[in-house]
Formats: structure tokens, C-alpha cells, sequence
């Protein structure tokens, strides 16, 4: 079908913008109009129209229109001025009203302007503005209960309106910037061959082995169990005849698809059911995720330094880079204010060439050489057998680090999941196993980055799988095999039998990491709390809208 022939799209897109004529709201005739294929805007954006010399004697005055919220309104006599903004950027656009053209107009109030593009008087911190011609509410606001009125709201206070702060400066300009990172992720990968999944959000396994998983369930009352012992009328009434999750995570569906296609990767929704309101955890946050073939954990690693200079190149030499910096040079309040500076060195570290790797027992042997020396205390003291705590990792950050990411390699086994596979760098020592695993590390967040090799032998997984106690049929079948010579027909395991298949069948050596996508926003952003970069954020005790 030609676009111009009857009952095509174009045809149909000039049928529904002259219906727009009959609209009760009129003005929108003045913004809209039909295009080749479809409805285009006319109307420039805020950040357009900044970037637009002003009329000047030498050239006709050009008539432009602005729609977008008001932010701010100040009436004199003579005459009214009003920033407006659409989200486009965090610089305000001045319109000068009449008293008259202004009438009705408060924060919050939706409006269309219309005048003339033109230099500012001198002396005046605008260097442009518009001269409004016609003024026309599109969508007016109760003033007296308008929840974002022309003052500093605290963070805390934002999170009670998540559905309005969205309209705020900042958090506009993190809508932008988490779609700027998005598109410069997805070229890198692009750029370098990687195939982009969507993988599933309901799966029937805990690819961690924590636990802390959401359920799902038609019905709030089904409880959540973790083991089903035989079919039965309870297991029929479930919508998927048994409990299935939101995924903690896509590795293990990403592991599927690298056999084939070698380099993969996502960006997908994740969940943890896990009961801390610390300004580091979500119980929904956006995971990156990405697995290759290799036999070299330095190949991941060095995956992981390439993207993230690459992202934060592109996003330096972008205007929005010089937003962040406007928006904390400007901010109404001193409380939680990162100077300019500061947040230059965040960036210019990430762009470094060399970033600090220490393995897990360098780590903590530097922390109880600190705190031997009385150069620091911890709440938990440093042990090679417990981890590494959140204090534990901001100090190697900060001590290490230097202002530079650091990567910390080669944990203990029994502290990380059952599919990473055992390096050859083991403390032989104290006798206990690592694997060819890494995080990386940065200031204030802590861990960003968590990748590994993965195991990709049969029986060594099997066995690892065993010892975490995550049960398949083929681990089954062995113990039943090797204890009375048969095969047991139980039912007790988690449904992970086809992670195994993988290695069953052809099985190649590979590796792959998680990036945590907020977290990495709130680091580049300087935003303390990841709650306050994520548009709808969900955690322990809190769901709203």
C-alpha cells in the first residue's frame, strides 16, 4: 500500500489531526499537524529554543511557541516573569508576560506560549527570552495544594510523590541521563558484536541460592514453598503446577544462549526480596548483564573497564554532563552537596587506564593491617571466611582505589553461588578453595560490578551444586546409584536440571558479569540514595503507585 493511496497511514494521520479540530481544547490546533506517516510536534523544545540565537535588528522576528510547566512565577506591575520547562533540560527558559497574559498562571500550571525569541535587557542573568504575543492554560493547578512548590524538598519528601517528582529539574535530567546511558551501552555492545536478549522475568529458580526471592502466585494466600514432594490437588491449583519467582537474575537463561551465540547480553528488571532500606538496596533494580565465551577471567574484566569508559566518554563529551555539573553548582541547599570538582575526579577516575586488582586475601590482609594500627575501626572485624562487609569494601575503595575503580578477585567458594568455577590460584595454606570470580569496587556504592567464570564441566558442577544444597535429578541418580543401585524417582529438587543439560551437551568454557545499573547512575550522578535515581522506587516496606 503507497502512503498516499486511500485508507493508508498517512491518509488516516491527517483524519485524526483535523479531528483534533473539534477538540474542546482549541489551541492544539496551533501544536499539532499532521506529518509524512503520522502526528509530528511543531513546537520546539526548551532546550531547542536555548540553543537558538536570539531575533536581532539584522533578522525578522520569528514567532515560536513553548509548551511545558511552569516552575517559577513572579508578578510585578508592569510585567511577569516565568520560567518554564518540559524536561528537555535543567536550564529554565524566562518567558515576559503582561500582567493580564499572566492571570490564572501558578507553579505547576500547564501552559503554551507563544512570542518572540529575543535578547535578554543587559545586565540580567538570562541572556534570552521570550516576549509572550499569547498565553494560553492548558492544564491549571490548585496552587494551595500543589505538592512541588517553588522551595528545596528534601529527597525523603520527594519519595512520598513519586508520581510528581518525576516533573522536578533534577529528576528530569535523570530521566535523560539513564536514557543516554542506555543508548550508549547498547551501541557499545553493538559496536562490539554482543547479541542483545530479553530474557524471562518469571523463572522457577533462585539463581543465587539466597533465598530471597518474590513468589508468584494468583493468590496472596498460596504460601511460597521451596520444595514440592509429589504432585498433588495443592501443587494443580497453581497457576504453573508450582512455585515460580521474579528473577534475581538472567545469567543463568544468558549461559544458554552464549553456546551459541557466543557474546550476549541484557538489560532487564531484577528483584530481591530482601528486607534492608539502606540507601544501596532496591527490591527492583535494572541489572546489566553479559556473558562471552572465554577461558580468561582478565577477558571479563576487561569487558567490564571498556564499557564503563566508554560509557562515561560518550556521556562526558554529551551536553548532559555539563547539566550534572549546573545542578549541583545551583542547588538551594548544602545538604549532601558534592562541589563541581568532586564530581569531575569521580568521572575522570572511572576514565583512568589502569584501575587497581588486589585478590580477596590482599584485601584482608590490608584491612587487619589497618586495623592493627589503629588506622581504622569496623564494626565486623575482617576474617578471610566471612566476607567482605559494606564497610570492608568502602575502605579498600577508598584506600586502594584512590578515586579509581577496584577490582577484588578470587573468593573463598563457600561464600559465592554453586556455578563459579574453582580457580587455580587456591590458598592452599588454609586449605580452602576459590574461585576465578571478581567485584568491583567504587567509592560510596561499594560494589557495582559482580562477575565470574563459570563452571562449565558436568560433574564438577553437579558436585558444587550438591554441596550448596541445590538438588537436581542427576545428583539424585548418583547418590541413589552409588547407595543402593538404583534410581530414585523423588521429585525433591529445585528446577535447575536444564542448567545442567547445558553442560551436558556440548558445553564450552565461558564467563560473565552483572552490572548494577542504579547504582552506577547514582555514582555518576553524585545522588547519595539509590532510591532517588530509580523513576518508581520499590523497597522493604514501600511500593507506591
Amino acid at each position: 500500500m503507497r502512503w498516499g493511496s486511500t485508507g493508508s497511514p498517512h491518509l488516516l494521520a491527517r483524519r485524526k489531526a483535523s479531528d483534533l479540530k473539534a477538540c474542546s481544547r482549541q489551541p492544539f490546533r496551533q501544536w499539532y499537524s499532521s506529518g509524512r506517516g503520522g502526528l509530528s510536534i511543531l513546537n520546539p523544545s526548551v532546550a531547542a529554543i536555548l540553543a537558538t540565537p536570539p531575533s536581532t535588528d539584522s533578522q525578522p522576528c520569528q514567532q515560536i511557541t513553548v509548551v511545558g510547566f511552569v516552575r517559577t512565577i513572579r508578578n510585578q506591575k508592569l510585567r511577569s516573569f516565568v520560567e518554564v520547562g518540559d524536561g528537555s533540560t535543567v536550564y529554565p527558559l524566562q518567558a515576559v508576560l503582561e500582567p493580564l497574559q499572566a492571570k490564572g498562571l501558578t507553579t505547576g500550571t500547564s501552559v503554551a506560549i507563544r512570542g518572540v525569541w529575543q535578547q535578554a535587557p543587559p545586565g540580567k542573568e538570562q541572556k534570552c527570552e521570550l516576549k509572550a504575543d499569547e498565553v494560553t492554560i492548558v492544564g491549571s493547578t490548585d496552587a494551595e495544594v500543589y505538592p512541588l512548590q517553588k522551595k528545596f524538598h528534601t529527597p525523603e519528601y520527594l519519595r512520598t510523590v513519586p508520581h510528581l517528582r518525576l516533573r522536578t529539574p533534577f529528576n528530569a535530567l535523570l530521566a535523560r541521563f539513564r536514557s543516554d546511558c542506555d543508548f550508549y551501552l547498547s551501541k557499545f555492545f553493538r559496536d562490539q558484536e554482543f547479541v542483545r536478549l530479553q530474557p524471562p522475568i518469571l523463572t522457577s529458580s533462585d539463581c543465587e541460592g539466597a533465598g530471597e526471592v518474590f513468589t508468584v502466585s494468583t493468590d496472596s494466600s498460596v504460601s511460597s514453598p521451596k520444595k514440592i514432594e509429589s504432585p498433588s490437588e495443592n501443587e494443580k491449583e497453581l497457576f504453573f503446577r508450582g512455585p515460580k519467582f521474579l528473577t534475581v537474575s538472567s545469567q543463568l537463561h544468558l549461559e544458554a544462549f552464549v553456546h551459541e551465540h557466543q557474546k550476549v547480553w541484557s538489560l532487564s528488571p531484577t528483584f530481591r526480596a530482601e528486607k534492608s532500606d539502606t540507601p544501596r538496596h532496591l527490591s527492583e533494580f535494572w541489572m546489566l548483564e553479559a556473558e562471552i565465551q572465554t577461558e580468561s577471567l582478565e577477558d571479563v574484566i576487561g569487558l567490564v573497564q571498556q564499557m564503563i569508559r566508554s560509557v562515561v566518554i560518550n556521556l562526558q563529551e554529551s551536553k548532559i554532563f555539563d547539566e550534572i555539573l549546573f545542578y549541583h553548582r545551583s542547588r538551594e541547599s548544602s545538604k549532601d552537596l558534592i562541589a563541581p570538582e568532586s564530581i569531575r575526579r569521580r568521572w575522570d577516575g572511572l576514565l583512568m587506564q589502569s584501575w587497581p586488582c588486589i585478590t580477596y586475601s590482599e584485601a584482608i590482609e590490608r584491612l587487619k593491617s589497618a586495623v592493627e594500627s589503629q588506622e581504622v575501626s569496623f564494626i565486623n572485624e575482617p576474617s578471610w571466611t566471612n566476607g567482605l562487609q559494606v564497610e570492608h569494601e568502602r575502605f579498600i575503595a577508598t584506600d586502594v582505589g584512590q578515586g579509581r575503580p577496584v577490582f577484588v578477585t578470587f573468593y573463598p567458594q563457600h561464600i559465592k553461588p554453586f556455578y563459579m568455577l574453582p580457580s587455580e590460584t587456591n590458598e592452599i595454606r588454609k586449605q580452602i578453595t576459590t574461585v576465578a570470580c571478581f567485584d568491583l569496587l567504587l567509592p560510596d556504592v561499594c560494589e557495582v560490578v559482580g562477575g565470574s567464570l563459570r563452571e562449565h564441566r558436568p560433574q564438577h558442577l553437579i558436585n558444587s551444586m550438591g554441596k550448596q544444597g541445590v538438588k537436581t535429578r542427576h545428583h539424585e541418580s548418583q547418590l541413589a546409584t552409588h547407595h543402593s543401585g538404583g534410581v530414585s524417582s523423588s521429585t525433591n529438587h529445585d528446577d535447575l536440571d536444564w542448567y545442567v543439560d547445558l553442560r551436558r551437551f556440548g558445553s564450552v568454557p565461558h564467563g560473565g558479569f552483572g552490572l548494577g545499573l542504579d547504582r552506577l547512575i547514582s555514582y555518576l550522578t553524585c545522588v547519595h540514595n539509590v532510591k532517588d535515581v530509580v523513576p518508581w522506587p520499590r523497597w522493604y516496606g514501600r511500593c507506591d503507585c
